[in-house]
């Protein structure tokens, strides 16, 4: 078997999770700013619209791995109350800044995670894969849990323009390593992207579910569906110790 030289990682519930009221939190700071910019809404109305359109683009963008962006998901509401404002109106960055900072109080580390990159990046090229539609909060988040000095590299789906599990993010993310894909180890939560998608990219995935086997509250909304198993019998890890376990015992020599 392939030495590992490098490690992959998902973000959300594999090294961080997300408090479940804080899609809550961050309406009520979208709304808040639109209206401080002279874009009254119907609060009832518009949180409606707002998720059938995320739930619509999301879609689109899962079948076709094209990244979407909140922005097209404001602008689109508004169109549909014969408002035209484009995605790349002020008034709409303004609101999306705002959504996203209900985020930063709101996220906790993985147990040992910070602790258990420390030890990998002492032997492996580490690098991070998250599909996340705004890329500067996704930034400020690693910033702000101390895990962004952890990554050699650093890959947000927004930035890329396509999401997990379209082969070209993997592609990118084995470039940026350096690394052969046979050599590099991917572990995230979520099956399609993080597992099946890193296995048909020729990765070696770990299906990392600490998040579902103790049971974690997290984000209930429109752009996070249920996960079913992976399509292949993947090694799976509930914790990092398990996951360093099963690297030590199937990944080394």
């Amino acid at each position: 078997m392939p030495d590992i030289k490098a490690i992959g990682f998902d973000l959300f519930n594999t090294l961080i999770t997300v408090e479940p009221d804080t899609l809550v939190q961050a309406m009520k700071r979208m709304i808040k700013s639109l209206e401080d910019n002279g874009l009254s809404v119907d609060k009832s109305s518009y949180i409606k619209s707002y998720r059938d359109a995320a739930s619509k683009f999301v879609a689109e963008a899962r079948k076709s791995g094209i990244e979407t962006h909140n922005s097209i998901w404001i602008s689109h509401v508004f169109k549909g109350n014969g408002l035209s404002i484009p995605p790349e109106d002020e008034r709409i960055a303004d609101a999306i800044n705002q959504y996203f900072s209900a985020f930063y109080d709101k996220v906790h580390l993985v147990p040992d995670t910070i602790e258990t990159l420390t030890a990998l990046g002492e032997k492996y090229t580490l690098g991070l894969l998250s599909n996340f539609t705004h890329a500067p909060a996704a930034q400020d988040i690693l910033k702000k849990t101390g895990l962004a000095p952890c990554f050699d590299t650093i890959l947000i789906s927004g930035e890329l323009g396509y999401r997990k599990p379209h082969p070209f993010v993997f592609e990118e993310l084995a470039r940026k390593l350096g690394t052969e894909k046979e050599n590099i180890l991917f572990t995230g939560d979520d099956p399609e992207p993080d597992i099946n998608g890193s296995y048909k990219a020729g990765f070696k995935p770990v299906w990392f579910t600490y998040v579902k086997d103790n049971n974690v509250p997290i984000i209930k909304g429109t752009i996070q569906g249920e996960p079913v198993a992976p399509e292949i019998d993947a090694p799976r890890a509930s914790s990092w110790k398990e996951f360093l376990n099963i690297l030590e015992s199937q990944y080394s020599k």
